[in-house]
């Protein structure tokens, strides 16, 4: 892995899967599986389905590591946007099967929990995903209750700084709305292919 900037790193690996390097999977593993996993579980709330996913996307990528295109974005990104989409979907069938079966619910009340399970899905993605300093003073505004003056203290930055922190921080988890972007989970042209 080395030094690699992400860019260089997300074709090279593609290079590598295309390639056939089983430990190009390992290694890709190894950075993104707790990302899917917790992502596919935040959909899902089940362990064992959020596995079953993981293994599924990353069964995704050896089999279409083609798929990727670096000029829509980061790997990252599209590994998200594979386990978000295989997640709802499994979200649906389970749904969908369960209502079928004479389950509690209506088809209007499952799309409202698809909807639910993928912002807060999109929430998580973007904090992890933030940069350390702003998802440092997002941490201390909303867990620790602190205010724009605390926060610059704590972090040792003007105030101006922490508030720009927290305005940018803000507007980043404001995506994570379902109508924003049209209802769109993630930036368009992630996770389209495949």
């Amino acid at each position: 892995m080395g030094k690699d900037a992400p860019p260089r790193w997300d074709r090279r690996m593609q290079q590598r899967l295309a390639r056939g390097e089983a430990a190009a999977l390992g290694e890709l593993y190894d950075r993104f599986a707790s990302l899917v996993h917790s992502l596919a579980h935040r959909v899902l709330d089940d362990d064992a389905a959020a596995g079953q996913v993981t293994r599924e996307v990353f069964g995704h990528v050896w089999e279409h590591p083609d798929a990727y295109d670096p000029k829509q974005g980061s790997m990252r990104s599209w590994v998200a946007g594979l386990t978000h989409r295989q997640a709802v979907q499994r979200l649906r069938q389970t749904g969908a099967a369960a209502l079928t079966d004479g389950g509690d619910g209506t088809s209007e009340e499952l799309e409202q929990k698809v909807r639910r399970a993928s912002a807060a899905a999109r929430a998580d993605y973007i904090v992890t995903s933030m940069p350390a300093p702003l998802r440092a003073a997002l941490e201390l505004a909303y867990f620790q209750r602190r205010d724009y003056r605390q926060t610059a203290a704590d972090l040792g930055v003007t105030e101006d700084e922490a508030r720009r922190r927290l305005r940018l921080g803000l507007q980043l988890l404001s995506t994570a709305n379902p109508h924003h972007q049209d209802g769109l989970p993630f930036p368009p042209g992630h996770g389209q292919h495949g």
